[in-house]
Parts: C-alpha cells; sequence; structure tokens
C-alpha cells in the first residue's frame, strides 16, 4: 500500500469539553507529602508545581495561546507512516534560505513561536529564511508513534523527505535538546542538500581515551564538572525514559499535575520568566495525548545503532549561559567541519523563546558563511 503524501491544512481547534475535564482534573489534584524545607533536593518542589497549576486553573488563557500559534500557517503530512504536523512559515522574500527548526523534550514547537518572524521578514532578503517548525513524530499535533524506531536517525530521513515534498532542494537545518541530536543526522542522511547545521548543543562526550584528555583545556575540565553534576542530580529523567517510559506513563498521562510535574524539571528559569511557556508547552502534550509516546523518544533513541563516523556539513553552535556546556574538544572527534562556535553569556535552554533577537542574529551569521 503506497503512502499518502498530501499535504493537508491544520488548524488546532481543541474542544471545550477537553478544556472542562482538565479544570476538572486540576481542581481534584491529590497533592504529596515532602520533607520540610527539603527545596529541590528530592526533585520539583510542591510549592513550585502548586504555583504553576494555580495559574492553570484560574488565569492561564489557552485560547489566546492556541489563536497564537494558529496566527502560522500549519499542515500535516504522512511519512514513513507517521502522521507529521508542521508550521511552514515562508518569507516575503522569495529567495530566502528555508531553514527546519527541530525541538526537544519537554519542549514544543512553541519553543520557536518567538523567532519566527524575526527569522522570516528582515528588511535584508540575503537574511531570510523560509521556516519550517515539525512536531516530533510522537510530539504534540504529529500524534502518538504506532510502532517502534522513531529515534533520532529516522526522524532525520523523515525530515529529508518533508523538505523534499515542499520543493525544497538546499536548506539549513537547525536544533535544539533533541533537536541537536536531530539535525546533524539530517545532515548526514541528506548532505547534497543541507547547506549546513546549526544547534545550541553540542552533545559530544569523553571516550575515554585518555590521549583525549590531554587536550582537555581548563575551560573544558569546569565543563566536565558542571556535566558530572548533572549526571548525579539531574539525569534521572534520561535513565527512567530510555528503560522504562510506559511505567511512568501512567502517572502522566491520567494526571494533568503529573505532566506538569514531570516536565517542569527541566524548564528550569524558563517558568519563573513565563509560565504561560511552561505551560503551553505542556498543553501540547495532554491536550493531544502524546505524554507517553513523546517519552518513547528515548528509549528508541537508547536502542539505535550510532554511526562511528563523524559528520561532515558544516556545522555551527550558539551557546547560551545556563545551559549544556559544549566541549570543543570532543565536538572536533565528532564532526569534522565546525565552521562557527558562539557563546552568550544569557538565554538558557531556551533560547529561541527568552532571546530570540540574539539566536536569530547568529542564525543568521551562521548561514551567511555556508549558504
Amino acid at each position: 500500500m503506497s503512502e499518502n503524501t498530501e499535504i493537508k491544512p491544520f488548524l488546532i481547534d481543541i474542544p471545550q469539553a477537553r478544556l472542562d475535564d482538565l479544570n476538572d482534573r486540576l481542581d481534584r489534584t491529590l497533592w504529596p507529602d515532602e520533607i520540610p524545607g527539603a527545596g529541590w533536593d528530592y526533585g520539583v518542589p510542591v510549592e513550585y508545581v502548586k504555583g504553576l497549576a494555580e495559574y492553570w486553573r484560574h488565569g492561564y488563557d489557552w485560547r489566546a495561546q492556541e489563536a497564537k500559534i494558529n496566527r502560522y500557517p500549519q499542515f500535516t503530512t504522512e511519512i514513513d507512516g507517521q502522521n507529521i504536523h508542521f508550521l511552514h512559515v515562508r518569507s516575503r522574500h522569495e529567495n530566502a534560505l528555508p531553514l527546519i527548526l527541530t525541538h526537544g523534550w519537554p519542549g514544543s514547537i512553541v519553543e520557536y513561536l518567538n523567532i519566527i518572524d524575526l527569522l522570516t521578514d528582515p528588511e535584508d532578503p540575503a537574511r531570510a529564511f523560509h521556516v519550517v517548525i515539525p512536531s516530533l513524530p510522537g510530539f504534540g499535533f504529529s500524534g502518538p508513534t504506532k510502532e517502534r524506531g522513531w529515534n533520532r536517525y529516522r526522524t532525520a530521513r523523515a525530515w529529508a523527505e518533508l523538505m523534499r515534498r515542499l520543493g525544497y532542494d538546499r536548506y539549513g537545518a537547525a536544533g535544539n535538546d533533541g533537536g541537536s541530536f536531530v539535525s546533524p543526522e539530517l545532515g548526514r542522511v541528506a548532505p547534497e542538500h543541507v547547506a549546513g547545521v546549526h544547534v545550541t548543543q553540542v552533545y559530544s562526550f569523553p571516550s575515554g581515551d585518555p590521549a583525549e584528555f590531554e587536550k582537555v583545556t581548563p575551560e573544558e575540565h569546569k565543563a566536565l564538572e558542571v556535566l558530572q553534576w548533572f549526571y548525579d542530580n539531574k539525569m534521572s529523567f534520561n535513565t527512567l525514559l530510555s528503560q522504562q517510559p510506559q511505567t511512568l506513563s501512567y502517572a502522566i498521562y491520567d494526571s494533568p499535575v503529573g505532566l506538569l510535574g514531570w516536565n517542569s524539571q527541566l524548564f528550569g528559569d524558563a517558568a519563573d520568566l513565563d509560565a504561560d511557556f511552561v505551560l503551553t508547552n505542556t498543553m501540547l502534550y495532554w491536550l493531544t495525548g502524546t505524554a507517553t509516546s513523546a517519552t518513547r523518544f528515548y528509549y528508541e533513541d537508547a536502542r539505535a545503532e550510532h554511526p562511528k563516523e563523524p559528520t561532515t556539513v558544516p556545522l555551527g553552535l550558539a551557546m547560551f549561559e545556563g545551559d549544556f556546556v559544549s566541549m570543543r574538544t570532543f565536538a572536533d572527534r565528532d564532526h569534522t567541519n565546525i565552521v562557527h562556535w558562539k557563546s552568550y553569556d544569557r538565554g538558557g535552554h531556551y533560547a529561541a523563546h527568552i532571546v530570540p533577537d540574539v539566536l536569530a542574529a547568529d542564525l543568521r551569521d551562521f548561514f551567511a558563511q555556508v549558504r
């Protein structure tokens, strides 16, 4: 049976009954106890989640957020048996470079809403982009995955097909979080089409080779200490999602506060800066029933066969304060064509949302070199 390659317009229109059900569940939340004064020692504190949940129930306006997303043209299409939802915003500048932007977990397409207009509508046509922002397979309106194997590599192949289907022969790729895994693989599977890959993290780690450690700079030693702290204190999510996502699913699929608490562990400063951002990302999991299928990305990726050869497509990094610290010594081992490496003293993990102007400028600078 041949695949249906039709691209269909899509508009978000959540039935009011789903929102009423959410409110009812929020009203009936059973709150756990915690050790007094423990702060974040045991995980996300009750008061932290209570504050977000209170705003979710009594202040948050989904319809306003729904309209914000619906400002941009959206579509769905079937690729490799999977429904794929995406935003596709063309610049008024016809010769703009197409750019596919990939989010991660617990983010969503919402990560990139603040940067769309900056990328598509600059005065200078040479610095403009046609923007494609897909929801990862199993995330949001791409709907639950229905079979095994949707890891970063299968996703990259699907993105190559999506861009081909949209008529783009040469384009750029960019990503954050999980998107920083997927985007370099898109360059690997379609090097003749990908002008360059831009990421906000280069996830390259020590191999254990003593000769490699001899090259490590003092700054990278500090970065390794931060990485070790994160591994010792914050990596439980990765272990659980890589091993038993279905076991977790009963807590986060049935309870909106369970989902909010679980996802909140990695929103960090973004929650303090913008509760609407955290809640809208969470809503895209809750309203689409993809809390479980999104976590399977970790399980599938942990079991994938990883290429041993480095990538060769031009790679650029924009590293933001408070986010994962990428280390050039290890990055050069995994990517042979790094042409851009910048760090910024603000922004955090969700730079496209928090400092969209800084990220947009960095994207323009990088792709001006490679387009």
